[in-house]
């Protein structure tokens, strides 16, 4: 295989910084027609992660879709981090993933042994995630692009949404911020080489365990942090729930080097989206700058944020711990006041 090639240089921007802005996805959305069938648990309207149908009283089958430009230079990796982030939204329903499909975007002079570690890099990580390719859809563009459409099984009765968190609801998350500057900096050849692995270590790791735990509890509400950053996902939860969210800043985990990069400036344009769809929602008090570029940093793959009561607080801590990359018990939920969310 040809070693000189570099996938990110292919592509305009990277990974789920390539999405469309919340804001304008919503006027986008807002006015077509949405299909009347009591089995359609979620649909679109909803802004959730995943769709959601039911089959009979005790199954209904979660869909989504998910694909973006390479994230990472290596074929094999940017397969990996694709389908990741693709299986993450049946997680975020409280699903397990069975069936996949690939989608595909590549250059008529892409090398074959290039498409075909793509392709290995996404079958790797829905076998670990217990999930089967069983087919997909290519066709030739000037850009590579990556990933799948993912179908899952839940109980009707125990699928998670994005809305439903309570008053006293504790909000904990799974993994670090700062995926999106990493991936900014990383175009501009700014990277460490222990840098650069832990950003692929947490973008291949999958949100399998800590759906796996969260099962076990009482979970009101739950998303994944991907394109729209921890601010901008928390505000669809708080604005669908009907509530607001007091956030402890300082229990939020940064990668130090993504911090230390947005103090910089050195940004991914998908921030500055974000910022603009949610920040307007926010009460960022006397939160740093820096600090709250990475809020509304876009992430790849990015950890589950979950709603789950204070009763089981301690406990889903505990179980977390040592389980997924970063556990974090970052705020609280609150009745609903002037802003959406609080930084303290």
């Amino acid at each position: 295989m040809r070693e000189d090639i570099k996938l990110t240089k292919l592509a305009n921007c990277a990974g789920c910084g390539a999405k469309v802005g919340a804001g304008v996805l919503a006027k986008i959305l807002s006015d077509l027609p949405t299909a009347a069938d009591e089995n359609l648990l979620v649909g679109f309207d909803k802004s959730d992660d995943a769709a959601v149908y039911r089959i009979k009283d005790d199954l209904a089958i979660v869909q989504t879709l998910d694909f973006f430009p390479p994230i990472a230079d290596e074929p094999f990796l940017f397969g990996q981090i694709a389908a990741a982030n693709a299986l993450s939204d049946i997680y975020a329903m409280g699903g397990e993933p069975k069936l996949a499909l690939n989608i595909m975007c590549i250059p008529k002079n892409m090398p074959k042994e290039a498409v075909h570690e793509i392709l290995r890099g996404g079958y790797e990580k829905c076998a670990e995630a217990g999930a089967i390719i069983c087919g997909g859809h290519s066709i030739y563009d000037e850009e590579p692009k990556y990933g799948l459409s993912v179908t899952g099984f839940v109980h009707p009765d125990r699928m998670w949404k994005n809305h439903g968190a309570k008053p006293g609801d504790v909000l904990f998350l799974t993994k670090p911020l700062g995926i999106g500057v990493l991936t900014a900096a990383q175009r501009g050849d700014l990277l460490e080489p222990e840098t650069h692995d832990l950003m692929i270590r947490l973008m291949t790791t999958l949100n399998k365990n800590a759906r796996d735990v969260l099962v076990n509890y009482d979970v009101h509400a739950c998303t994944d942090v991907t394109g729209f950053s921890f601010l901008g996902h928390l505000y669809e939860m708080c604005s669908g729930s009907d509530v607001s969210a007091e956030i402890d800043v300082h229990a939020v985990s940064v990668i130090p080097e993504a911090l230390e990069f947005a103090k910089l400036g050195i940004l991914p344009e998908g921030m500055y989206r974000n910022r603009t769809y949610a920040e307007q929602a926010v009460d960022v008090g006397e939160t740093e700058l820096a600090v709250c570029d990475l809020l509304f940093d876009p992430q790849t793959s990015g950890g589950l944020l979950s709603a789950v009561p204070a009763s089981e607080a301690d406990a889903t801590f505990a179980a977390l711990k040592g389980v997924v990359p970063c556990a974090q018990r970052v705020g609280v939920i609150t009745e609903k006041k002037d802003k959406a969310i609080y930084l303290k």
